[in-house]
């Protein structure tokens, strides 16, 4: 890892370690609330095809907590080692937040979740619904400090500097509650809910598709096409809320997201291109015209800010929030378009003997890891080169570390993490290829791949056969 510096090589070890630890807490978040619904629906209806869901989601839901655990601890330590700098100054305000969450949310969640995944025959149903409720809240509440602390950082307020340079609360409800706080806690919950819907889709369409049409399966998938068909538009308002916030308070990050380097009045919306940032143009732009300024400012005469608003030691890199940007777009209309044809589907009374709208959905199954992943990608590099947004860079909060130190540490995250993805996400695959199991039915068989996945998403022509 020649060439690269202590700063370059902490910033791709804080990246790596969490885009590796950010899809175990989001589907978490939705797989809590999703087995607190199953376990209220079937308390309240008394079908056991919920408490099969229940049975068969919770183990998945231990391996996937569990990871998120060990891999949220490892990266909270990169504070000390990587970035002592920004915990020396940061440290009073962003110290107590995360303390909140381990002590409001974590230990909420762990008391809670031995007995939601063993104790419903000790406490008995209703106080097992409880305690599941009480695990889905602290997922909700880590989401809520998190999201509070990471906000900060991009819109602080409600603190003091003081003579050693360190930002000091002054108004605990003005650092939690900051301007971008609001927006991006509910894009984030509404991202939670959706990857879990598309994940648990996923393995409804799957079996489906293999011709296991059970009601814990069809029921499965109805629910998940639900959420799907609800929560994919309200994730686009709330995303349009969200960057409305960041045009008022992190201008720079628009520019570049949208691609422009000069401010303009009635501006295009460019699809795609490639961003030339040498030239101060997107090459082979695709526009539509005045949607820019429509879809930025809500009037077509609105002015879209452009990079060279801003010093250009202070411009974000823009090919990369430009692509992920739309990556992340591109994903969330499919999750739109999946959703109204589910909605067409079930009202055409073929909802779960549709096999295109299944393999459709097994296709979809990761677009929401994906679609988060692309999102914080445009959210955190979008805000450099600030750490904490226009009051310290990035490059003055990293530790006094050598470059071969820090590239040493990173490739052994490489190769550990590697190897715990790799278990963890067989193990985790394994559970899904298993069919639900009804309450009456034999102990289960480790199934056969009768029908391969290629040939379930892309099925050959019947003369091919």
């Amino acid at each position: 890892m020649s060439g690269f510096s202590a700063l370059d090589l902490a910033r791709a070890q804080f990246a790596f370690t969490v885009s590796f630890h950010i899809v175990f807490p989001i589907f978490s978040i939705g797989l809590a609330s999703y087995l607190a619904t199953l376990n209220g629906l079937s308390l309240l209806t008394g079908r056991t095809v919920y408490l099969d869901l229940f049975n068969y989601w919770r183990k998945i839901f231990a391996v996937t907590f569990g990871m998120g655990v060990v891999s949220g601890i490892v990266m909270s330590y990169q504070f000390g080692t990587n970035w002592s700098v920004f915990s020396d100054k940061a440290g009073p305000v962003i110290g107590p937040l995360m303390g909140y969450e381990v002590l409001s949310a974590f230990f909420l969640e762990a008391g809670f979740l031995g007995i939601m995944l063993f104790g419903r025959e000790k406490v008995g149903p209703t106080l097992h619904f409880l305690a599941t409720l009480m695990v889905a809240l602290g997922t909700f509440a880590s989401a809520f400090w998190i999201l509070a602390a990471n906000s900060w950082m991009h819109t602080p307020q409600g603190h003091a500097i003081n003579a050693d340079g360190q930002f000091v609360p002054v108004d605990w409800l003005k650092v939690i509650f900051n301007p971008s706080f609001p927006y991006r806690f509910v894009h984030m919950v509404l991202a939670a809910y959706l990857t879990t819907a598309f994940a648990v889709g996923a393995v409804g369409a799957l079996h489906l598709l293999r011709g296991t049409a059970s009601p814990a399966v069809r029921t499965m998938f109805s629910m998940a096409m639900w959420m799907a068909a609800l929560v994919a538009p309200l994730q686009l308002l709330a995303g349009d809320q969200h960057g409305l916030n960041t045009l008022e308070h992190q201008p720079a990050k628009i520019a570049a997201i949208e691609g422009h380097f000069e401010p303009q009045a009635r501006a295009p919306l460019i699809l795609f291109g490639v961003p030339n940032t040498a030239e101060r143009r997107v090459d082979y732009a695709l526009k539509l015209p005045l949607a820019g300024s429509l879809i930025l400012t809500h009037s077509l005469d609105g002015v879209v800010p452009g990079l060279t608003n801003f010093p250009e030691k202070d411009w974000p890199p823009m090919a990369i929030v430009f692509w992920s940007f739309r990556l992340m777009v591109a994903l969330g209309m499919a999750m739109i378009g999946l959703g109204v044809w589910s909605l067409y589907a079930r009202w055409k009374g073929r909802l779960c003997d549709w096999p295109w709208l299944q393999r459709a959905a097994l296709a979809l199954g990761p677009s929401g890891f994906v679609a988060v992943l692309a999102g914080w990608v445009t959210t955190e590099v979008g805000r450099q080169p600030w750490v904490v947004y226009g009051l310290m860079r990035t490059e003055h909060a990293v530790s006094p570390i050598a470059a071969p130190a820090v590239g040493a540490s990173l490739l052994a995250f490489i190769v550990v993490y590697a190897l715990v993805m790799a278990f963890g996400l067989f193990y985790m695959l394994a559970l899904m290829n298993r069919p639900p199991l009804a309450s009456d039915a034999p102990a289960p068989h480790a199934p056969a791949l009768a029908t391969p996945l290629r040939e379930i998403l892309f099925p050959p022509s019947p003369d091919a056969r």
